[in-house]
């Protein structure tokens, strides 16, 4: 059977010693967030994702979820209850305004909570994770009235939200989307259409479900110009804000999927459904797109949140499965054979699955206090550079954690040989799970596109070109340091590499755009190895400074975080080179084939 334990160390050692989040103590929230009740909140959400959430998280894969004959869906057992503790806890408010109901403590202490519990059961946190997204989108674009009406039951959990965008003919293309909207003369809508994949379209856990619904209003300019957004309901609200009459929307089926089993995966059916603009007519992708960036940044966090679960198990496994001798000579003479953690092979693994959760674990965490610096502080400046590098970081964000992610859940299966086949072990689940974060959100591929078609321009390269500097001046300043120059001398190899093939796409895309799609992908990876690698300088930077004073437990932590950092740098970072070949082997060889030869 598999285990979990909160990182809790690991992310602190982030948040205190690499971020110094105590910098920001006059942001508002973070005067409350002082290091002892941001740890005292990490222990108590490791305690409930440890005892709560992950012992449901196997019996809910296997169960699944169940729709009856009237459109009504079923949870898996122990479901319920646990989402009343967290509600009750609440868990769902941590980063939202007081004035809503919410406690309005940093968006990045909300990440360090989100990864524990995504961690612990996927399935489960994707129901709250949803409605987070959905009061983010009300928060920015919503009116008055809406936000009283809707977020302070959201933020209670007592209602719940979703996002509709996707329909059977529909996915990325968002201007291809059929679903329309009626004017009804008295402020509201009437809703038909099909959405599908919607992830927590329905289920008992909560009183009411209150979806955001991407639709055309009659008339409306074609393609995305035309489309808007809508608040609509599962039961329209009474005259007291109450759950009252059941809207024209129903759950047409769950879908059979590959994983996430304890999620309701829904078919959604809108029949005349009443329903309310959010925003402007005609500007609904601008306020879809909070949400949607909000989840993106989720989805990341899920890629790191699996590989992490499925690591510790790998690792766990490898200290205990006996099989074989040591390369170099007995570890375990008094046993018929050593454990496997001996041999050089499962070490790669297990060190290449650590360096890149603890880099993209600093790399997330890095990224939300941007948001929380984009959103809380006083000066302009520093708003938008935080908003200018968020906005960068969001694509490779959540298409670099995903892509690794599912990689190395399958490289932690691969540690237990054929037991990782079988389902009893759990690896499978984490498998099956994590292949998800790849797709939905927006697959990796158009997250590689969005990243060099939109961000590397955008406001004339403002954001990247910050990056390249900060990163730059870092290893300027820390080259003298021979402690740090092992990492700064292959930190700064990779950023040239990034610069280069940056320079790449300026002088040879814009002519011929097959070779910006051919590059894409690569492009996106480079970035992250980059990012992730800076991370890791960092947190080596971090480390060495607190060696002096440190002992026992303590100094064994910091050790382990060198070698792990040196590991990152000696065996990871030199794909850098490699990525920066393939971008510049450009498309013409991609694109000769002609279709039907494939």
């Amino acid at each position: 059977m598999p285990t979990y334990k909160a990182p809790v160390n690991e992310t602190m050692f982030v948040l205190n010693d690499v971020l110094g989040l105590e910098r920001y103590r006059n942001f508002s929230g973070f005067a409350e967030a002082t290091p002892d009740i941001i740890e005292a909140i990490a222990t108590e959400a490791a305690k409930l994702s440890e005892e709560v959430l992950f012992p449901l998280n196997l019996a809910g894969d296997r169960e699944g979820c169940r729709r009856n004959e009237d459109g009504s869906v079923v949870v898996p057992k122990g479901f319920r209850g646990a989402f009343e503790l967290y509600r009750a806890g609440g868990w769902l408010g941590l980063a939202v305004p007081e004035e809503f109901g919410g406690q309005g403590l940093p968006y990045v202490l909300h990440t360090v909570v989100a990864e524990y519990m995504s961690s612990a059961n996927m399935s489960l946190m994707m129901y709250p994770g949803l409605t987070q997204g959905a009061i983010a989108a009300i928060l920015v674009h919503g009116s008055q009235e809406q936000k009283q009406t809707y977020l302070p039951k959201m933020v209670a959990g007592t209602w719940s939200g979703t996002m509709n965008l996707t329909e059977p003919h529909c996915g990325t293309d968002l201007g291809m989307l059929r679903t329309r909207a009626v004017p009804v003369g008295d402020g509201s809508y009437r809703i038909s259409g099909q959405k599908i994949f919607i992830s927590a379209g329905e289920h008992d856990m909560a009183e009411n479900i209150v979806h955001l619904v991407l639709a055309r209003i009659e008339g409306a300019p074609a393609g995305t110009k035309g489309i808007s957004l809508f608040i609509v309901p599962k039961f329209l609200p009474d005259e007291n804000g109450e759950p009252g009459r059941r809207n024209g929307v129903s759950c047409g089926a769950i879908e059979h999927k590959m994983g996430i089993h304890g999620n309701a995966t829904c078919v959604m059916n809108y029949d005349e459904a009443t329903g309310y603009l959010i925003g402007a007519e005609n500007k609904g992708l601008n306020a879809m797109f909070v949400m949607m960036n909000e989840a993106r940044l989720g989805v990341g966090l899920q890629g790191l949140a699996v590989a992490e679960a499925a690591y510790q198990n790998a690792a766990s496994y490898a200290r205990e499965r006996i099989q074989g001798r040591s390369l170099s000579g007995p570890k375990a003479p008094d046993r018929p054979a050593d454990p496997i953690i001996v041999h050089p092979d499962i070490r790669r693994a297990l060190l290449t699955i650590k360096a890149w959760n603890e880099g993209g674990r600093a790399f997330l965490l890095w990224t939300a206090l941007k948001s929380d610096i984009a959103h809380r502080s006083s000066e302009e400046s520093e708003r938008q550079a935080a908003d200018d590098l968020l906005g960068l970081m969001t694509p490779i964000l959540k298409g670099v954690l995903t892509d690794k992610g599912f990689d190395h859940t399958v490289m932690a299966q691969q540690i237990f040989g054929g037991h990782g086949y079988i389902e009893e072990h759990g690896m499978s689940q984490y498998v099956r799970d994590a292949r998800i974060a790849m797709i939905y959100e927006g697959a990796n591929g158009i997250q590689a596109l969005d990243l060099v078609g939109r961000k590397l321009g955008m406001n004339g390269g403002r954001a990247v070109m910050a990056l390249f500097k900060e990163i730059g001046d870092f290893c300027e300043e820390n080259r003298a340091d021979e402690s740090l120059s092992f990492f700064t001398k292959h930190l700064k190899k990779g950023l040239n590499d990034l610069q280069a093939a940056t320079m790449w796409f300026m002088q040879h895309a814009m002519a011929k755009p097959d070779n910006a799609g051919a590059g894409s992908t690569d492009y996106m990876h480079l970035f992250g190895l980059v990012v992730v690698g800076y991370m890791w300088a960092r947190m080596a930077k971090a480390a060495q400074a607190g060696l002096a004073a440190a002992a026992g437990e303590r100094e064994a932590f910091l050790r382990n975080k060198l070698i792990t950092a040196r590991f990152f740098m000696e065996r990871i970072m030199p794909e850098t080179a490699l990525r920066k070949a393939r971008i510049e082997s450009g498309a013409e060889t991609m694109m000769a084939m002609a279709a039907e030869a494939f």
